[in-house]
C-alpha cells in the first residue's frame, strides 16, 4: 500500500450550486507526481476549498444581503405610501357615506311628512264619508214614511164603492210617487254602496300609506343610528355578508316611485272622495226636491176623480201569470241542472280513479303518456262542465229568487189596487199630513 500513488477525486461544491454560484471545473494539474506527506494526509484534499472559491462565496453572500436590504427599503416606502393613501381614502369614503346618510334622512323625513299629511287627509275624508253614509241611511229610512203613506192612500182608494172605483189622476200620481220613492230608495242604496266602497278604498289607501310610513319610520331610525356610528363607537361589529349586493333589493328610483305611487293612489282616492261628496249632496238635494214636488202633485190631484184601476189590475194579473209561468219553468230548469250536475259525478269519479291508479305506477312506468294527457283533459273538461253547470244553477236560482220577489210585489200591488176605494178627504188627505219635512228627507 505504501508504494501506491493516491489520486484525489474530482471536486464538486454542493453549497455553491445551492447558492446559484457557477461551479467551475477543477483545475487539472499536469500529471506530475506530488510530494506525499505520508499516510496521515491521505484523503483530506476533497473537503477543502480553493482561495478563489472562498472569495467568491463571501462576495455572493454580501451581494444577496444587499439585494434583500434594498428590497426591504422599497417595500417599507411603498407600505408607508399605501398606508397614508388608504387612510385618507377610508376617511373620505366614510365622510361621503355619512353625508349621504344625512341626505337620505332628509329625503326620508320629507316622504314621511307627505305620507303623514295624506294619512290625515284620508282620515278626515273617511270621517266625512261616514257622516254622509249616516245621512244617506237616515234619508233612506225617511223615504219609508212617504212610501207607507202612498201605499196606504192606494189601499184606501181601493175600497171606493161602485163607479168611484176608477183610475183617475190621483191614482196615477200615487203610482208615480211609489215608483219615484222606489227609484229614490234604489238610488240612495247605490249611493250608499258607493260611499261604503269609497270608505273601504280610503281605508286601504290609508293602511298602505301607514305601512309605508311605518317602514320609513324604521328605516329613518336605522339610518339615523347608522349615521351616528364612528370609528370610536363601541357597538360596531363585523358583518361581512351585509356588504353583498342582494338581488331582491330595489334601487332609489324604485323606492321613490313606490312612495310616489302610493301618494298618487291616495290623491286619487281623495279626489274621488271629494267628487263623491258633491255627488251625495246633489243626490240628497235632488231626491228631496223630487219627493216634495211629487207630494204637491198628488195633493192637487186629490180633487179630481179616481183613475180606472181595471186595466192596471188586469195588466198586473197578466204580469203575475207570466212571472208564475217563468217561476215554474225556472224551477224545472233548476231540477234539470241539478240532475245534469249529478250525472257528471260518476264520470268524474271514474277519471279521477284512473288518474289515481296510474299515479301508483312504479319507476319509469310513471310517465306522462297519451292516456295520461287524455285523462287529465277529461278531468279538466268535466270540472269546467261542472263549473259551468254550477254557475248556470246559481244564476237560475238567483233568477228564481228575483221572480219570487217580483211575484210578491205584483201580488201586493194587485191587492192594493183591488182595495183602493177610499174616501179621499176623510182618509187620504189626513194621512198625507204626516209627510216628512225637507230636513228629514235630506238626512238631518
Amino acid at each position: 500500500m505504501s508504494s501506491e500513488v493516491l489520486v484525489s477525486r474530482p471536486h464538486y461544491d454542493s453549497r455553491a450550486v445551492a447558492q446559484g454560484v457557477p461551479v467551475r471545473d477543477p483545475h487539472v494539474e499536469p500529471d506530475v507526481p506530488q510530494p506525499s506527506s505520508g499516510s496521515a494526509t491521505a484523503g483530506y484534499r476533497s473537503a477543502k476549498y480553493y482561495p478563489a472559491e472562498w472569495f467568491s462565496n463571501y462576495r455572493t453572500v454580501l451581494q444577496q444581503a444587499g439585494t434583500h436590504h434594498h428590497e426591504a427599503q422599497s417595500i417599507q416606502r411603498e407600505s408607508k405610501t399605501l398606508h397614508q393613501d388608504t387612510e385618507a381614502a377610508t376617511l373620505k369614503t366614510q365622510a361621503v357615506g355619512t353625508r349621504l346618510l344625512g341626505e337620505r334622512l332628509q329625503e326620508t323625513h320629507y316622504w314621511k311628512s307627505e305620507l303623514k299629511r295624506h294619512v290625515d287627509k284620508l282620515l278626515a275624508d273617511t270621517e266625512s264619508l261616514l257622516a254622509l253614509k249616516t245621512r244617506l241611511e237616515k234619508a233612506l229610512d225617511a223615504t219609508e214614511t212617504p212610501f207607507a203613506i202612498a201605499t196606504d192612500n192606494l189601499n184606501c182608494r181601493a175600497r171606493r164603492p161602485g163607479a168611484d172605483l176608477v183610475r183617475d189622476t190621483v191614482e196615477e200620481e200615487l203610482v208615480k210617487e211609489v215608483d219615484l220613492i222606489r227609484s229614490i230608495q234604489a238610488l240612495l242604496k247605490r249611493t250608499r254602496a258607493q260611499v261604503v266602497t269609497q270608505i273601504k278604498m280610503n281605508r286601504e289607501a290609508k293602511q298602505t300609506l301607514e305601512l309605508d310610513w311605518s317602514d320609513k319610520y324604521q328605516a329613518y331610525n336605522f339610518d339615523d343610528h347608522s349615521g351616528r356610528y364612528s370609528n370610536m363607537s363601541p357597538d360596531t361589529q363585523h358583518h361581512p355578508s351585509s356588504a353583498n349586493l342582494q338581488d331582491q333589493v330595489c334601487n332609489s328610483t324604485v323606492w321613490t316611485k313606490f312612495t310616489q305611487d302610493n301618494l298618487s293612489k291616495a290623491l286619487q282616492e281623495e279626489q274621488a272622495t271629494n267628487s263623491l261628496r258633491v255627488l251625495v249632496e246633489r243626490v240628497l238635494q235632488d231626491t228631496t226636491d223630487d219627493l216634495r214636488v211629487q207630494c204637491s202633485s198628488v195633493d192637487r190631484a186629490f180633487s179630481q176623480r179616481c183613475a180606472e184601476l181595471i186595466e192596471a189590475k188586469t195588466q198586473l194579473e197578466m204580469k203575475l201569470a207570466q212571472v208564475l209561468e217563468q217561476i215554474g219553468a225556472q224551477e224545472r230548469n233548476i231540477v234539470a241542472l241539478q240532475q245534469a250536475i249529478h250525472n257528471k259525478e260518476a264520470p268524474l269519479r271514474v277519471a279521477q280513479s284512473r288518474l289515481y291508479l296510474r299515479s301508483l305506477r312504479p319507476n319509469m312506468e310513471l310517465c306522462r303518456d297519451v292516456p295520461q294527457f287524455s285523462l287529465e283533459g277529461e278531468v279538466r273538461q268535466i270540472d269546467a262542465t261542472l263549473a259551468s253547470l254550477h254557475q248556470q244553477l246559481s244564476e237560475a236560482r238567483g233568477s228564481l229568487s228575483h221572480l219570487e220577489d217580483s211575484r210578491i210585489t205584483i201580488e201586493k200591488d194587485i191587492n192594493c189596487k183591488t182595495h183602493s176605494l177610499f174616501i179621499e178627504r176623510d182618509k187620504c188627505m189626513t194621512h198625507r199630513k204626516r209627510y216628512p219635512a225637507v230636513s228629514t228627507l235630506s238626512g238631518y
